[in-house]
């Protein structure tokens, strides 16, 4: 056996010592696993199509997420079903709110967190938003005027929509720098009537007004169609929240636990009623005097990058104030918390993040990972799950103290019917290792109890519901996320360093549409040196989070020089990436936790510029006195006192952080592992790891943080036991480890002796046996049926078998062989290697269940069931959804039976068919080999 396939025998050991799934609480055993809480547990969305629910199916779709370990479900009611209109339900209606309280009597009773959407489908809007509670987008009409002539013009939109319901709100003569406000010139009957002045060249007069979008809901339910609200007005904001409370004091039914609101996606909404006076107070100058400049796309010049900053800040803080601090105040009144996607908003979304009782991240399209093994194919979507972009939420967490950092996850990881769930699980730990220890599936449309395949579908993917074929084993994946949202959910958040958001760089520098969204997809866009600046932080061995201009101040630093923040957590040193533009009480508040005791590191550049217009050049005079008591920038990095503190400088990232006295984490640099780490209760450290690489790691992994002991846990199988350690050289503790590619693990570091059960260690005794005679295959699940058994001596995906049905089944074959094995006390134990598996397995021996086989490497320990001399091996399979959906594709079957966007494909293609989808392997498609080890506790 090559070193490969040896490290293949690591973590998925199902031995006597696995723990059960809710052990002793961490404070009485320090040593055992954390407690499962609810919160601990996935969530996931529950599309309820047409609200056409009922008691019978809304029972029995919350008893199947108990079952399998679920700990939650949102409500978020969409478009319904064809022919099924006399089901629908209208969102708030006295029957809707009935099956709410079903729903939430029955959660009680399960022990499922409930919560709801403030809407149907998103944003937030709806039938009671009138055109003066909707939307906002800047309308302008423009006329060109001679000197000395006179303009005789009615002033509406030429728009025939927008005529009716945009309000004026300026009219302004520009020539050149002579900006006249022409307003009181307009007649009652709307008629302007004005004589252009004689100037060099021609007048243009703008016309500005607060006109409509008209953006309706999208994939709106019944009940929930309308237009979309005003986020920049607060009396907008509560008249839409005041039909909840009616709903809600009218029914008497229960409050949610938590409210959600999706990601932004309030598109062309660049305006509002009252910008022009909000702007004014903001920044003590007018916009509509530089209309020429704003309203110039094409203009890349400094005034008009000043101007559009100004206005980006207004807009951000509008939304912040009147829609995101009122609808939170308006569920604290009631009991509730919310859940916030702040992505796509036109603002600093660190400060929104922060400002939310849950910060939410999403997860979209695939990563293209490097694990042997893991089943890439089939058509997907880039991924935009970039740790850069999902920090902003856990950064905002972390500062703030917030327990929990939510995340839409795996929204269009593959296309429709393809999804396994050992793809699901590197892409999770990608999210982890992120910060995010609260995980929302993407989602679980509500079906009748049943209901037809494939059941009730949303138009994206995925599907993580009973209608799916991944549901059979879906157990083994939610009691993997349970296990580690545990564990990153305790202590504190441990990452190196704070790296200061330049949001004022960003909104500055990037010209064209002012209306500036902070779309996930567009991230590349926004802020490509920022994602850089991430991606240099983690290859040097570090972690940080993102600080903004406003979260500074809810950083103080403590004894040691440390920047800590109000929610408990601490860091090393700011950095201040490459920025020449910030503001001086910014650079002032960063200079003064230096002068405190703070490491500060500049790298590139240090702030040379202020952003906006108003008071420009006082304020850079400040700006400058500052940032000239920072070292000069030179060729190599150099370390000055400052203060009681330092300032670090230096042109790239790689000499100036190892000068912060930050120890790097060689997992990363050395060992190649993703990571996070946080402070334990026991004053240690928690650390969740996993190789999302094609290099396997077997032996010793150094830790940055001095530790006395350290315990390992495997979030797959359970096991856990104290580490092998030993203190290098350099004095730094280190840890044996062994993983295969696609594997995680989490230790536990104690500073002081602490005893425990040891760590079980694996080698092999011997050569791999492989059980190749004697197999049959039947299929007790199986849509359509396929009778019988089949007998073979070679494994080969079933799709292959004589019955026509098997290339085009989907559901459950059961693999049966008799292997003959003289003595197995010979080896400590015998690790089953399934090979390709597709795509998930149940694995019983000799009648025993041994254990779900469900991830890359699909492996599993066997040995304390074998005996001597025949014994029998039953391995339950279950496929994808992906061949049966295919030849219903093919044959013309009527599936897509969904309103609105009914089925789309994660192409994006506008015209496609399943039906053109090659036969998708299932089964098992290798060999299954049986291997004996040797287990050690020691070297």
């Amino acid at each position: 056996m090559n070193r490969i396939q040896n490290l293949l025998l690591l973590g998925l050991l199902s031995w006597t010592g696995a723990q059960a799934s809710t052990p002793p609480a961490p404070d009485n055993h320090a040593t055992d696993w954390y407690p499962a809480t609810v919160e601990n547990r996935p969530f996931v969305r529950w599309w309820w199509l047409g609200s056409a629910v009922d008691r019978e199916g809304l029972t029995f779709n919350l008893e199947e997420f108990a079952k399998k370990g679920l700990g939650g479900v949102e409500i978020t009611p969409i478009y319904g079903v064809k022919g099924n209109e006399a089901n629908d339900i209208d969102y708030l209606s006295p029957k809707w709110m009935q099956m709410l309280g079903h729903t939430i009597a029955e959660g009680d009773r399960l022990g499922l967190q409930i919560d709801m959407n403030n809407g149907t489908g998103w944003p937030f809007g709806g039938p009671e938003v009138t055109t003066d509670h909707s939307a906002r987008k800047r309308v302008v009409e423009k006329w060109t005027v001679a000197p000395g002539k006179k303009l005789t013009e009615k002033i509406v939109p030429k728009d025939a929509k927008q005529a009716p319901v945009a309000t004026l709100q300026v009219i302004m003569a520009c020539n050149g720098d002579k900006r006249i406000n022409i307003t009181s010139k307009l007649r009652a009957d709307g008629t302007l009537s004005w004589k252009a002045p004689k100037a060099k060249g021609d007048w243009t007069v703008y016309a500005v007004f607060s006109g409509r979008t008209f953006q309706k809901v999208k994939r709106a339910a019944p009940g929930g169609v309308g237009l979309v609200v005003n986020h920049y007005d607060s009396v907008a904001i509560n008249h839409y929240l005041d039909r909840f409370d009616r709903a809600f004091a009218e029914s008497g039914c229960k409050i949610p636990d938590t409210f959600f609101n999706d990601s932004y996606e309030v598109y062309g909404s660049d305006w509002a009623d009252n910008i022009l006076d909000e702007f004014r107070k903001d920044h003590g100058y007018s916009l509509e005097a530089y209309l020429p400049e704003f309203l110039d796309e094409k203009n890349h010049d400094d005034l008009r990058s000043r101007v559009v900053r100004d206005y980006r800040a207004t807009l951000a803080r509008m939304l912040r104030d009147n829609f995101t601090e009122v609808w939170m105040a308006r569920a604290h009144a009631n009991g509730a918390r919310i859940r916030n996607q702040s992505h796509g908003s036109p603002a600093n979304i660190i400060d929104l993040y922060a400002a939310v009782d849950i910060p939410e991240c999403e997860s979209f399209g695939q990563t293209d990972f490097s694990i042997p093994g893991l089943n890439q194919d089939g058509p997907t979507r880039p991924s935009d799950s970039d740790p850069a972009v999902l920090k902003f939420a856990s950064s905002a967490a972390h500062i703030t103290g917030k327990k929990l950092t939510s995340a839409e996850t795996l929204t269009w990881l593959t296309e429709h019917f393809r999804t396994s769930l050992s793809r699901c699980k590197p892409e999770l730990d990608q999210m982890f290792c992120s910060g995010v220890n609260h995980v929302y599936f993407h989602g679980a449309p509500y079906s009748p109890k049943g209901a037809e395949f494939p059941g009730w579908m949303f138009y994206a993917s995925i599907n993580m519901s009973p209608t799916n074929s991944i549901w059979q084993d879906a157990d083994s994946l939610f009691g993997y996320v349970t296990r580690v949202q545990s564990f990153l959910s305790a202590g504190v958040p441990d990452n190196d360093f704070l790296l200061y958001f330049p949001i004022e760089e960003i909104w500055q520098r990037q010209g064209g549409n002012p209306y500036l969204m902070f779309d996930i997809h567009k991230m590349h866009q926004r802020m490509p040196d920022i994602k850089r600046a991430v991606g240099e932080v983690i290859k040097a061995g570090y972690d940080a989070d993102y600080i903004s201009d406003e979260l500074l101040n809810r950083i103080s630093v403590g004894t040691s020089g440390r920047l800590e923040a109000n929610g408990g957590a601490s860091y090393g040193a700011i950095i201040v990436p490459p920025a020449r533009f910030m503001q001086p009480a910014t650079l002032r508040r960063i200079l003064d936790l230096a002068n405190e005791g703070a490491t500060v590191l500049f790298i590139g550049t240090t702030p040379s510029e202020v952003p906006g217009l108003a008071n420009a050049e006082a304020r850079k005079k400040e700006l400058t006195d500052l940032a000239a008591t920072i070292p000069a920038i030179g060729s190599k990095a150099t370390v000055s006192p400052y203060g009681k503190g330092r300032i670090i400088t230096a042109p790239d990232f790689a000499e100036a952080l190892p000068l912060t006295g930050v120890k790097a984490e060689p997992m990363r640099t050395v060992n190649g592992l993703s990571m996070i780490r946080r402070r334990n209760e026991a004053g240690g450290h928690n650390y969740f790891a996993s190789l999302l690489q094609d290099r396997p790691l077997d032996g010793w992994v150094s830790l940055a943080n001095k530790a006395a002991a350290v315990e390992i846990f495997d979030p797959v199988t359970r096991r856990k036991g104290m580490a092998e350690t030993r203190t290098s050289a350099e004095g730094a503790t280190e840890v044996r480890l062994q993983l295969a590619p696609g594997q995680s693990v989490m230790l536990k570091s104690f500073p002081a002796p602490t005893d425990g059960e040891m760590w079980a260690y694996v080698e092999s005794k011997g050569e791999p046996m492989v059980i190749d005679r004697g197999w049959s295959l039947s299929f007790p699940k199986s849509e359509p049926a396929i009778e019988g058994a089949f007998v073979t001596d070679t494994l080969t995906q079933w799709c292959a078998l004589p019955d026509p049905n098997a290339a085009i089944n989907f559901g459950t074959g059961r693999y049966t062989v008799e292997f003959t094995i003289d003595d197995p006390s010979v080896a400590d134990d015998w690790m089953l290697d399934l090979g390709d598996v597709r795509e998930s397995a149940d694995v019983k021996v000799n009648g025993q269940a041994a254990g779900k086989v469900w991830s890359v490497p699909f492996t599993i320990n066997i040995g304390r069931f074998l005996r001597p001399g025949v014994n029998t091996l039953e391995i339950d399979v279950t496929n994808l959804q992906a061949n049966r959906i295919a030849d219903f594709e093919r044959r013309g079957v009527n599936w897509r039976i969904f309103k609105d966007a009914n089925i789309a494909s994660v192409t994006n293609a506008k015209e496609f068919s399943f039906g053109d989808w090659p036969t998708i392997p299932s089964g098992l498609n290798s060999k299954v080999t049986l291997t004996p080890l040797t287990l050690s506790t020691r070297n």
